[in-house]
């Protein structure tokens, strides 16, 4: 009897996947899921950003970037295209990538208008005005969240830390900050959207 490889699509994770498994189940709401895949994927997540942009404080926003797109877009990952773990870094290398560019873009745009009269050009006028606008925004959203939920995310995402060395730090038990960085990132991600309408 042959054996066939490819399931149909929309097939679960395999048993090894237990990345893909949280991606399912975050796809479907479980915030608990989210929880879980933050801790098994952040420290990778930055790890490859910080590789490509080579800036740590890039690193940290790409990162922050990445996993709040990961959150809201978890329903696209298909298990029959891959790992749940190749999702996250295809993911992160896109958003990576497109800040290497970015700022490459904009580093070409300043050398050529750089002997001009006239200093900015309008796109780099536009460029500058659209990356303030979004850091005004998440440093609002941020504002929105309990002193407890900012220092975690903080030291998460900023410091690349684990949920227990986040705990560690704030000499708080380990559930209480997962619990905290799940609902601040839902606050986060809700904030955003607003933002963005």
């Amino acid at each position: 009897m042959e054996h066939r490889r490819d399931s149909p699509a929309g097939r679960s994770p395999g048993p090894g996947d237990g990345i893909g498994t949280l991606l399912v189940r975050t796809a479907r709401g479980d915030e608990s899921a989210f929880t879980e895949l933050y801790d098994a994927v952040a420290a990778r997540v930055y790890g490859l950003c910080l590789r490509l942009v080579r800036d740590p404080a890039q690193a940290e926003e790409v990162s922050q970037e990445v996993l709040l797109e990961v959150w809201r877009t978890a329903a696209r990952y298909r298990p029959e295209h891959g790992s749940g773990l190749v999702f996250v870094l295809t993911v992160t290398h896109r958003r990576a990538v497109d800040r290497v560019r970015s700022a490459q873009a904009r580093r070409d745009r300043e050398h050529r208008a750089g002997t001009a009269a006239g200093g900015d050009t309008v796109d780099d006028v536009v460029d500058t005005v659209t990356a303030r606008l979004e850091y005004q925004q998440v440093r609002r959203c941020l504002r929105t969240l309990t002193a407890l939920q900012r220092q975690a995310i903080e030291l998460a995402y900023y410091g690349g830390r684990t949920y227990r060395e986040v705990a560690e730090t704030l000499d708080v038990a380990l559930p209480t900050v997962k619990s905290r960085m799940r609902d601040a990132l839902i606050r986060l991600r809700d904030c955003l959207e607003v933002s963005r309408r």
